[in-house]
This record gives structure tokens, C-alpha cells and sequence, in this order.
């Protein structure tokens, strides 16, 4: 069913949310961080399995011998024009000044704890932070997409990390982070939603090189997750509609 990620996603935030609140200081950290080295290690392997998927496919469309130039050519032009447009930089501009917004104005954070040792976060600051994680990122763009156009996988993916990092932002931020859920269900029903309507120009080779290059992002996420190597995945994302173009241009 089209749409079927979104919705596990926005449910695995509310339960993780609701784990967090019940049972976060229940739950250590070293079994939190063995959590997302597992779900790190399966991202790795997703990634690598769709994008060897995608060149795979590209190769056997009318793209032939160009499909491995499709996944170097949009990595190096979309990460160039990423890194230009200071994607990454204006990203965490964006999540500081909410966070500032929801920490010090009286308006948007009233209320403040004032007993000793206790952190008094606010709502509106776990909304903050949990929208930023669960909404800004190449899994949500790609998994979105995947999603409306009837594959839910990478989506059923980014539900099992949402929910448990929903469980350790519950933990110390509160009933908040159960909230992001809204940009959650707009912001990918949105893409989802787009790429139903869009559906006509995504041709074999289209899927084939947003998979390929997509998928090199996802891995790229692994690497991060598994604590490897982080690289600048959201001065990248522009990878992929480098990648739909040269595609649709050259197929």
C-alpha cells in the first residue's frame, strides 16, 4: 500500500515515544548504542544493496555503459552543488535557532523548571529537536519517494531508528518529541504524495539512478551510524536529482 511507510513511521515515533516516557531511565545506554550499531550495520548493507541495484539496473536499461558515470557524475556534481548551496551549514543554522527559540523565549517556552539538577525542557524543545532529526535527511527524501511509489522498505527502515531514538529523546525531553510526528506525517506524505502525482516521469531508468545514487547515501548513513566515518551526507542530497535529470536525459 502507497503511503503504508509514512504511517508505520509517525506510529513507531508515537510508541517509541511512549516506551521512552514509561520505561526510558529503565533502558541503559550501552544497550541503546548496541541498538543503533545493529540498525547501523543494516543500513550499510541496504545502501550497498541499492545502489549496486540501481547501477545494476541503469547498466541494463538503454543507459548501458554511462550507468557507473550516472552514479559518479551526480555524486560529484549534486555533492559540489550541496556543498556550494552550504545545504548542511544552513540545516544546523535553521535547528540552533530553533532551538533558541524554544529554549529561551517566555512565549514559546513558559514555565521553565527552576528546581536544582532538573534540566526543564520544555515541550516545544522536544518538538524542536525530534522534528530536526526525524525530518532532515536522505532517508526521508529517498524513503519518501520509494514510498509513493509503492516501496515502503527503506521508510520501515527509518521507523525502526526513529523509534528508538524516539525512546532516548522521550527519556530526557519528554512528551514533546511525540509531537514531531506532525512534520513527520506532512513532510513525507508530502514527497510520497508528489511522487504519485510525478509518477509518469519516473521511468526505469529514473528509479534505477535515484536507487543508485540514493542508495550511496544511505550507505554513506550506515558509515555514520556504525561510527566509521561521517561524511557530509546532507551537502550531498542534491545527488540525487542530479541523478533523476542525467538519467531521464541520457535514457
Amino acid at each position: 500500500m502507497r503511503g503504508a511507510g509514512v504511517i508505520v513511521n509517525v506510529v513507531a515515533i508515537l510508541a517509541g515515544t511512549g516506551v521512552g516516557l514509561v520505561f526510558g531511565r529503565l533502558i541503559s545506554e550501552r544497550f541503546r548504542q548496541i541498538a543503533f550499531s545493529g540498525i547501523g550495520l543494516a543500513t550499510f548493507v541496504i545502501g550497498a544493496g541499492m545502489s549496486i541495484g540501481g547501477v545494476a539496473g541503469l547498466g541494463e536499461s538503454h543507459l548501458g555503459d554511462y550507468a557507473a558515470l550516472v552514479l559518479v557524475g551526480s555524486l560529484a556534481v549534486g555533492s559540489l552543488l550541496g556543498e556550494a548551496m552550504r545545504i548542511e551549514y544552513w540545516l544546523e543554522r535553521f535547528g540552533k535557532k530553533l532551538q533558541s527559540l524554544a529554549v529561551r523565549s517566555p512565549i514559546l517556552a513558559p514555565g521553565r523548571a527552576t528546581e536544582p539538577g532538573e534540566k526543564g525542557h520544555t515541550l516545544v524543545e522536544g518538538f524542536v529537536t525530534a522534528s530536526l532529526l526525524f525530518c532532515v535527511g536522505a532517508m526521508t527524501v529517498l524513503g519518501s519517494l520509494q514510498d509513493g511509489l509503492g516501496d515502503p522498505t527503506l521508510l520501515y527502515l527509518k521507523s525502526l531508528l526513529d523509534g528508538i531514538a524516539s525512546i532516548a529523546l522521550a527519556t530526557t525531553l519528554g512528551a514533546g518529541v511525540g509531537l514531531s510526528v506532525i512534520p513527520v506525517a506532512v513532510i513525507q506524505g508530502s514527497i510520497a504524495a508528489g511522487a504519485v502525482a510525478f509518477e509518469p516521469l519516473f521511468t526505469p531508468a529514473v528509479i534505477d539512478a535515484i536507487r543508485a545514487s540514493g542508495g550511496a547515501l544511505i550507505l554513506a548513513i550506515g558509515l555514520d551510524l556504525v561510527g566509521i566515518k561521517r561524511l557530509p551526507v546532507g551537502n550531498m542530497l542534491p545527488a540525487i536529482v542530479v541523478a533523476a535529470v542525467l538519467a531521464g536525459v541520457l535514457g
